[in-house]
């Protein structure tokens, strides 16, 4: 049960009833602050819609973050936002593979998006030579996106646990599918 209470557009004030055009849980818990929820949505649609980082890359990231967080809304989310954006069944085993050691069936650059999200999920930072790695496979301006993404995904799965939000039934299957380690 979330700390805070789910709002419906009808709760808001006109100009903020946008804010609920997706009305997933997370959103109709952020909107009792509306300019929160505006300016956390602002650096999100830009993740989503303006950066230059490839999508799949984009969502095995965030996956990446929300398995380590063992974040259930952030991971059942993405797993099904992920298959939207070319992450499969096999992407998210591998996924699930690497990160506990294990050979994982994925190309050296996901591989490499992994490690650094990883590293800077837990350490805080990315190694120098995990950076300029990525650096060197994306250039400046997405290996930018892809930090913005991972480390603006590591306050989202915050915001989640602090708020308690709950996984919508739609997205209960995505976790009974790939279930997150106790």
């Amino acid at each position: 049960m979330a700390r805070v209470p789910y709002l419906e557009k009808s709760d808001l004030t006109e100009a903020d009833q946008d804010l609920l055009d997706r009305p997933i849980s997370l959103f109709k818990a952020l909107v009792n602050s509306p300019k929160a929820a505006r300016a956390f949505s602002g650096l999100g649609g830009y993740i989503r819609y303006g950066s230059k980082l490839d999508a799949r890359l984009r969502e095995l990231a965030i996956l990446q973050v929300g398995w380590l967080a063992r974040s259930p809304y952030e991971w059942s989310h993405h797993v099904k936002l992920g298959h939207d954006f070319g992450v499969s069944d096999a992407d998210v085993q591998a996924l699930i593979d690497d990160t506990a050691g294990k050979p994982a069936a994925l190309d050296a650059l996901s591989l490499m998006v992994l490690k650094g999200t990883r590293e800077i999920t837990k350490d805080g930072a990315m190694t120098g030579g995990t950076f300029a790695s990525l650096q060197s496979a994306l250039g400046n301006e997405q290996v930018i996106d892809l930090t913005i993404t991972i480390s603006f995904y590591c306050a989202v799965v915050r915001v989640l646990a602090t708020l308690q939000i709950d996984v919508e039934p739609d997205y209960m299957p995505y976790l009974e599918r790939w279930p997150l380690p106790v």
